[in-house]
């Protein structure tokens, strides 16, 4: 019971820096949810700013696509909220580290 209750804290703690998250790239770009119209309603864009809903890959594609960002970085926004503790420096640090291997390797050779 207790390992459910944590594990559905953690999942509501990342839907709600997801929403914040959202919410405030969309505001800073001046952008209402009429803007995203053509591939997410405005029911489901308060619902995802609220919280409530868990947007898949694709989605985030789609909803990075009306706010002109790469999708990354609407998700390292997201993390940046939910580890108020870490810093962006530190977050692409890491992300820079766990992507080094294929960096030299598999991505020359196409």
């Amino acid at each position: 019971m207790a390992l459910s209750f944590l594990l559905r804290r953690i999942g509501m703690e990342l839907n709600a820096a997801f929403a914040l998250a959202l919410k405030d790239l969309r505001m800073r770009r001046k952008l209402t949810h009429h803007s995203f119209f053509g591939g997410t309603s405005r029911a489901y864009m308060t619902l995802l700013e609220k919280g409530t809903r868990c947007p898949t890959i694709a989605k985030i594609e789609d909803l990075s696509a009306v706010l002109d960002i790469h999708p990354v970085s609407l998700l390292v926004e997201c993390y940046l909220r939910k580890n108020p503790d870490e810093d962006l420096k530190c977050i692409l640090e890491r992300v820079k580290e766990d992507l080094a291997f294929d960096l030299s390797s598999s991505h020359t050779d196409k």
